[in-house]
């Protein structure tokens, strides 16, 4: 189970990570993210990707929901900043 937090590193809304994600689709890669300067001074160098899937979450009230999420990543690295971006069911 992998909880999530707001990125301010408030703990505004928080979720529960209860299914694998599955339908993982590659959003951008390298030069084409945005903010890949502070991608790699905050976490360090590596093959950035901004990737985007779908799973069940439990929210911080219990509810269990299906919703998209957007994260980013690096071999070595792993997931960071992982989002909730919106619901599907």
């Amino acid at each position: 189970m992998m909880t999530a937090f707001a990125e301010s590193g408030v703990e505004m809304r928080s979720f529960s990570i209860i299914s694998d994600i599955t339908d993982i689709e590659i959003i951008a890669a390298g030069s084409a993210i945005r903010n890949i300067a502070r991608l790699r001074k905050q976490y360090g160098p590596g093959r950035w990707r901004k990737l985007k899937g779908v799973a069940l979450i439990r929210l911080a009230n219990g509810h269990i929901r299906q919703a998209e999420l957007h994260w980013y990543e690096a071999y070595g690295v792993g997931k960071k900043e992982l989002k909730r971006k919106r619901y599907l069911d």
